[in-house]
């Protein structure tokens, strides 16, 4: 009853507080380039950084706090930068990959532009950031996989240099790496036997790594951080239990000594510790709407009440700070706005704006992310998100159309907050439904396993439940509902259609995997030592090929009569574009209407402006055509996107 009257107040607010109408906006204003965005603050809080479109890319710009003026540092033309962080006062580094392969290379630049360097430039070999090292300027630890494809060995970078050290090879097992507060490499996560994950520990790196746990991948441990004097360790485990909790664990032996914080129903998110102060702050979890903290330090509550005091009404993340935490980067937004970024100053208590992200976007004119649940056929309780055209309430909203949008992962979850996509078809008039299917992270450990080997079954029949929840309160239009989503939301788009062609109008599939046994053939090299832990979340291709046969959308083709628009990146490295390739031509070969767009310069999901465009672009004539009757003018697809 409690939550009914919530509903009931969430509708009655929307409908005082939400114009009856929106105009229709321009797609761009959707899917532009963020005007600045990614801010960061140097570590003596001096500047701060972010980035910002040049020549339609995504560049890195440095700017002194308090002055007007920024000096851009980079000059990329190709693809936007994949990210950057402070290496120390005067140096940003930053990675960057080619044609969306997501080999990430790491390149440096000091703050005026001067001295670039390209630290690990290999084709082919990828880069990760183990420690930043932030208290040694000059020093950092990375990762790359340039000795052997599939692992990834840690090595000590010199800065000034360009040398790498290697600080010990990698056995073949080890899948991450950490450090103590020293920048001292103490940890080791391996996976052994294929699912069994193990913990291996060292008191000073002029030990070698013991075992110290080894459980099966489907519970575990991971070290937050060391306490400060780097004896013990804050860890995020389910050992025995359903929820992530945070513990206080000797790591030598991986003893619990005290539970420290669990919630019982989500699992825990973040940890916030001071480097400055030395100590554990507080953790957070997020909730069916927005980020829950728990803080263990008063000082440090109050002082995040303080800035939540200053950006009432809104959702609050902090970003970083300086080293002496006297400036933070604060991030604010909801679900009706992209958001904005502010510094804020502890000794002044001051508040100041740096930038919107889309300061083109009036809040007034975006729609409501309303959460909502509903039970699934064998009882399961789903949390997902209703947005509704503007001027739309749960009370109103009757016989729309509808585009339903399964999320990416599948091991990862919707959240509320801003989201374009959502704005976009809402905009357009479309409700869009997203839920959080079992398999969905962050809802505890067995809400993740009960969707294991379930691809295309119970995890497809959670979305087909929603729908028909949609159906059943007569806010769907029945012969108006369309499919839309990416990576493995795409993979249940052609899923849905194979199981269920009279439901859908219509569907979008953008990279998604259309056969379990081709996805699972092409994966990465660096999953390959994973390819045990995916045979049993997925399926297993030699003993379960009657399974993934049923429930590889290319292989049962000739129960697909939905039109279709594919959408690929030629360089996707997680899915190979031959998923896509063996849809359309298994589709074009029985006559189904099949539209496909391939981006060339694109891998997972697209990433420059222009590729985004075209496929939005097309996106909207698409559901224009079989969701209101719209003729569009010429081709969904232009002939020179067309496979």
């Amino acid at each position: 009853m409690k939550k009914l009257l919530i509903i009931a107040a969430m509708a009655a607010t929307a409908v005082a507080c939400t114009p009856k109408t929106a105009p229709e906006l321009p797609m761009e204003t959707f899917f532009r380039n963020s005007e600045k965005s990614d801010y960061q603050i140097s570590p003596d809080g001096k500047y701060f950084s972010y980035m910002a479109p040049w020549e339609s890319r995504r560049n890195i710009f440095v700017q002194q706090v308090g002055s007007d003026e920024a000096v851009r540092i980079t000059s990329e033309r190709e693809r936007d930068l994949a990210g950057y962080f402070w290496a120390n006062d005067s140096r940003i580094l930053y990675l960057k990959d080619t044609g969306g392969d997501e080999n990430f290379q790491l390149y440096g630049v000091n703050i005026d532009g001067t001295d670039p360097k390209a630290y690990t430039a290999v084709p082919g070999v990828r880069t990760t950031i183990i420690d930043p090292l932030e208290e040694i300027d000059s020093l950092m630890i990375i990762g790359t996989n340039e000795r052997n494809p599939q692992i990834f060995d840690p090595y000590r970078l010199n800065l000034n240099t360009g040398e790498k050290t290697l600080l010990c090879e990698n056995p073949g097992d080890v899948q991450g790496w950490q450090t103590d507060h020293d920048g001292k490499l103490r940890v080791a996560y391996a996976v052994v036997d294929g699912v069994n994950t193990q913990i291996r520990y060292r008191e000073s790196e002029a030990e070698e790594f013991r075992p110290v746990l080894t459980t099966n991948f489907k519970e575990g441990v991971s070290f937050a951080t060391f306490t400060p004097d780097n004896r013990m360790v804050y860890a995020i485990t389910n050992l025995g239990r359903d929820k992530d909790a945070l513990v206080l664990m000797d790591p030598a032996t991986c003893e619990e000594k005290e539970v420290l914080y669990t919630n019982d129903t989500y699992d825990l998110a973040g940890v916030w510790y001071s480097e400055k102060e030395k100590k554990l702050l507080g953790v957070s979890y997020e909730g069916h709407k927005g980020t829950t903290r728990h803080f263990f330090d008063r000082e440090a509550g109050e002082l995040f009440g303080r800035m939540e005091r200053h950006l009432r009404g809104y959702e609050l993340g902090i970003v970083g700070s300086d080293k002496a935490e006297d400036k933070y980067i604060v991030y604010a937004g909801s679900d009706r706005t992209a958001g904005a970024y502010y510094i804020y100053d502890v000794a002044t208590d001051t508040m100041t704006k740096l930038a919107d992200l889309r300061p083109w976007i009036k809040q007034e004119e975006m729609a409501e992310m309303l959460p909502i649940e509903y039970t699934a056929r064998d009882g399961e309780r789903i949390e997902g998100y209703l947005t509704l055209p503007v001027g739309k309430t749960l009370r109103n909203a009757k016989n729309l159309p509808v585009v339903v949008n399964p999320h990416g992962g599948p091991w990862a979850r919707d959240s509320w907050g801003f989201n374009p996509e959502a704005q976009f078809l809402a905009n357009r008039g479309y409700a869009v439904l997203q839920m959080n299917f079992r398999g969905s992270t962050g809802f505890g450990r067995r809400f993740t396993e009960i969707a294991f080997g379930k691809w295309g079954q119970e995890m497809q029949d959670d979305i087909t439940d929603g729908v028909n929840w949609l159906i059943g309160k007569g806010i769907a239009d029945p012969a108006r509902i369309a499919i839309y989503g990416g990576s493995y939301g795409g993979y249940a788009t052609l899923q849905g259609i194979v199981k269920d062609p009279d439901l859908y109008a219509c569907a979008i599939d953008y990279v998604g995997v259309s056969n379990l046994f081709s996805f699972l053939n092409t994966i990465p090299p660096y999953w390959k030592p994973l390819l045990d832990q995916m045979y049993e979340m997925v399926g297993n291709p030699e003993t379960q090929q009657e399974m993934l046969r049923e429930n590889s959308p290319a292989l049962n083709a000739g129960r697909i009569k939905t039109p279709l628009l594919v959408v690929q990146g030629a360089n996707d490295p997680r899915v190979n574009i031959n998923e896509s390739n063996q849809m359309v031509e298994a589709l074009r070969a029985r006559g189904v209407e099949v539209d496909y767009m391939v981006k060339d310069n694109e891998g997972h999901g697209f990433h420059n402006e222009e590729n985004r465009f075209d496929f939005y672009r097309a996106m909207e004539k698409f559901f224009g055509k079989h969701l209101k009757g719209v003729r569009p003018e010429g081709d969904i697809v232009p002939e020179s996107c067309r496979r």
